[in-house]
């Protein structure tokens, strides 16, 4: 649970009122950004990838200015020399593969974390971490000798409601976690698709192609195949089982994050900030709503009875977010939209395979066909939104 997404550089800093029905906005683009990780889809097809960092949910069209490092334009307008564009190719390379190694390695972290029973009920005080983890990685990026990106200050009033929706997401993201397999907790996330597409459709009068909205239905046939034979899986005494609870937590946990979504796209617009921005301004505010309510809604382990290995993959989940926030920086701004399409969608694959071996399932298990159809539609989704996208450019 990790919190990354942003988007390009917005400069100054402005007064704000309170949001025009936020619900009512257009869906961005979204990708995987952790406060445990996961997330976030565009109308471009990105798929929501495994943990749900909240930068990638953060990251929209919105207002971006060019002094990013646009690597095939520099290439192709010879304004760098060739050496140096491979050498920006091969840092981009880097930062591809750390935000995938971090975004799949904190989600088998986090699931470790919560199948301890001291931790299971702290999910509040573990999302609160995430949350101070995401506000203090941004206030370091944001210093003058770094300055990734520049601040722009909000007052309090029109940030609570998006704060308010951005930590329910959070704990509801780790309550799936918690009590699915990894497997069905990834697939799950499959249903921001036509949960926004829905949403957007309804509220906002925003269509897609129709050979897109062709593949919701084997989307949403494929999640359903899993939610139905996950719980009756009885392959191995040790294989993760899935309930009807997951199923209730990952569809809730789904519902509140295409919200989430679409009032990030609506607020990006209305106040003309990035998603590092944005999440700048929502992080501590929600870090210390939750904070509050720690007292009478967890548990807390005690620090002397508790295994150290755990403590030791709570700070190590903690880097794991501060590294995918920072990542995902240099992907948005070296790769763009499409490639980072890419990378949530390789981070889904790759979590939902190493899920499926861990929990030692045969290929010929039932659910396994749910799993490639909701895949297959994803990646169909994914290249015809693209293809829509080049068209109407």
């Amino acid at each position: 649970m990790t919190a990354s997404r942003a988007d390009a550089m917005g400069r100054g800093s402005m007064s704000v009122s309170q949001p025009d029905s936020p619900i009512f906005a257009r869906h961005p683009e979204r990708n995987s950004i952790t406060i445990d990780g996961d997330a976030n889809e565009k109308e471009g097809g990105r798929s929501e990838s495994s943990s749900a960092t909240l930068l990638e949910m953060d990251m929209d069209d919105g207002p971006r200015k060019q002094d990013y490092l646009d690597v095939e334009k520099q290439a192709g307008d010879g304004s760098r020399p060739r050496d140096k564009v491979k050498s920006s190719r091969a840092r981009l390379t880097i930062w591809m593969t750390l935000n995938t190694v971090a975004t799949v390695a904190i989600v088998f972290t986090n699931k470790a974390i919560f199948d301890d029973p001291s931790f299971r009920q702290s999910q509040v005080a573990f999302a609160t971490f995430h949350l101070f983890i995401t506000a203090l990685t941004l206030y370091i990026l944001s210093l003058p000798r770094i300055s990734l990106f520049v601040p722009t200050p909000m007052r309090l009033r029109p940030m609570l409601p998006l704060a308010t929706t951005m930590c329910l997401n959070v704990i509801f993201q780790n309550l799936s976690l918690t009590y699915s397999s990894i497997t069905f907790y990834q697939i799950a996330r499959i249903l921001f698709t036509p949960m926004v597409a829905l949403i957007n459709y309804l509220f906002y009068q925003k269509s897609i192609p129709r050979n897109a909205a062709y593949t919701l239905l084997p989307m949403c046939l494929g999640v359903f195949i899993i939610s139905y034979y996950e719980p009756k899986s009885t392959h191995h005494p040790e294989a993760e089982q899935t309930s009807m609870l997951s199923v209730f937590l990952a569809l809730t946990s789904v519902f509140i994050g295409s919200i989430y979504t679409v009032w990030i796209a609506s607020y990006q617009r209305k106040y003309e900030m990035n998603g590092f921005q944005l999440l700048f301004n929502q992080a501590p505010i929600g870090g210390v709503m939750l904070m509050v309510l720690i007292p009478w809604t967890d548990k807390l382990p005690s620090v002397r009875t508790a295994p150290v290995d755990k403590w030791v993959m709570i700070l190590f989940s903690g880097g794991l977010a501060a590294l995918i926030n920072l990542s995902q920086f240099f992907i948005i701004a070296g790769a763009g939209a499409v490639s980072s399409t890419v990378v949530g969608h390789v981070k889904t694959c790759a979590i939902v395979a190493l899920g499926w071996i861990i929990s030692r399932r045969p290929v010929t298990d039932r659910s396994a066909f749910g799993v490639i159809l909701a895949i297959t539609s994803i990646v169909i989704y994914t290249i015809i939104m693209m293809r829509q996208t080049k068209t109407t450019s």
